[in-house]
């Protein structure tokens, strides 16, 4: 590597213990490395600003102020009241019961849905009911970001690196769904075992205020009938779009740029009372981030990792797979995996072309990349998009969920859910 790969490297490594230690916030750390990564070369404005390859992910900023602005618009109407009360009468109160059902929720949301967009419809319900149910929240919000991971690793488009490997390895909506779904499913109901455990301090029962809710009728908390029919309407559209991905083109952030626009447009609520809920930490850190990232793709870095990674199993297919599966967990769970499997897919690409079995057979490395790509963003707290939102929505509601709280139960869920992918791999492709 070349002097300025070294310097980006270090810049990055730094960066992340600032995060880490939360010695600065993290929005200033991001943008620190992000200016001296353009200072020293490691990038410049055209790669940083307008490459696909190694600058700033828009499709994600955008997605982000969009689905933001919507979710500004419906908290206005008293639907999220209206949910939590629901979801905690479903719960009948009772801590585990509610922690099953907005983690399940979340992860089937998010295998239609993109995760970042679950999460931020169902991270206000979140704090409602916890707040009704004097419930701590950062486990449920932790919970919620890891749960919208697994479940977004079933469909295509469930997480972006699913779209970029079924663009280069040619696969469908199906394969992901044939292949992934029934994985994911095993993986959910291992996920809920570790909930048990994990957050096992966070499950205490009150039945006074569980007795409360129960009383509570959820269609009193509407305030406005008119503006929640408009705010559905719009989101209902906004939701079919995205589920129709494959079928319309139309990129997700293009779906809910216009939806929020739309929604704007047609109600009267006032566009600074919402753009004042938007949530401008949280991009601003996301574009720190993808400048950082884009400069070790730009230096090469990226790449001769990848290839480090790829060419130690060369030949031979359960370790080249089990090699793929676990380096791009842990590559992903210290830089964002939509640069990293945009570096990877190439090289995939030539593995699978010389793989003996090929066809079909080869496909296992695909899914060794897609699964370690996001499953392995669930182990630290900025490994997956989902998880840097919900520490910006916990930070502004005053319930602020530091990088190792987050990471030290991410990094479980995240080694348990990659172990039991081994088997699965090895025993479906491989035997």
């Amino acid at each position: 590597m070349t002097i300025t790969a070294w310097l980006a490297t270090f810049v990055f490594l730094a960066v992340y213990v600032l995060i880490a230690t939360e010695k600065i916030h993290r929005v200033k750390a991001a943008l620190l490395g992000a200016g001296i990564l353009l200072l020293i070369h490691g990038t410049d404005a055209e790669s940083a600003f307008f490459s696909e390859r190694s600058g700033v992910d828009w499709n994600v900023i955008f997605l982000l102020l969009g689905m933001m602005v919507i979710v500004g618009v419906l908290r206005r109407t008293g639907v999220f009241e209206y949910l939590a009360i629901w979801a905690a009468k479903r719960a009948q109160g009772r801590p585990f019961r509610l922690m099953v059902l907005l983690t399940v929720i979340t992860a089937s949301a998010s295998a239609l849905l993109d995760n970042v967009t679950t999460v931020l419809l169902v991270a206000p319900v979140t704090f409602l009911v916890c707040e009704r149910l004097a419930l701590p929240v950062a486990p449920y919000l932790i919970a919620e970001a890891l749960a919208s991971n697994i479940g977004g690793t079933a469909t295509l488009v469930g997480d972006p690196p699913n779209i970029i490997i079924a663009s280069r390895a040619g696969l469908t909506f199906n394969d992901f769904l044939v292949h992934l779904a029934p994985l994911v499913v095993l993986l959910m109901v291992a996920f809920l075992g570790l909930c048990r455990l994990l957050f096992r301090k966070a499950f205490t029962y009150d039945p006074e205020r569980a007795a409360e809710i129960m009383q509570l009728d959820e269609k009193a908390a509407i305030r406005d009938h008119v503006l929640l029919k408009q705010s559905l309407g719009v989101l209902s559209v906004v939701m079919a779009a995205f589920v129709l991905h494959p079928v319309l083109h139309y990129e997700p952030s293009v779906v809910a740029l216009l939806g929020a626009g739309l929604l704007m447009l047609i109600t009267k609520v006032k566009v600074e009372d919402v753009v004042r809920d938007v949530e401008w930490p949280t991009l601003v850190f996301f574009i720190g981030l993808f400048v950082m990232v884009g400069a070790l793709v730009n230096t090469g870095v990226i790449g001769t990792v990848s290839e480090a990674a790829a060419s130690a199993g060369a030949g031979r297919p359960f370790l080249t797979s089990m090699v793929l599966l676990w380096g791009s967990a842990g590559l992903s769970a210290i830089v964002d995996n939509i640069p990293y499997v945009a570096a990877m897919s190439p090289i995939v690409e030539h593995l699978v072309q010389q793989m003996p079995e090929g066809g079909t057979n080869g496909h296992v490395l695909w899914w060794a990349l897609a699964l370690g790509a996001d499953l392995g963003g669930n182990a630290t707290a900025i490994g997956a998009s989902a998880n840097v939102v919900i520490l910006g929505l916990a930070e502004r509601n005053k319930s602020p969920i530091s990088f190792w709280q987050f990471t030290r139960y991410g990094a479980v869920v995240a080694f348990a859910t990659i172990a039991i992918s081994m088997p699965y791999l090895w025993l479906r492709y491989l035997v």
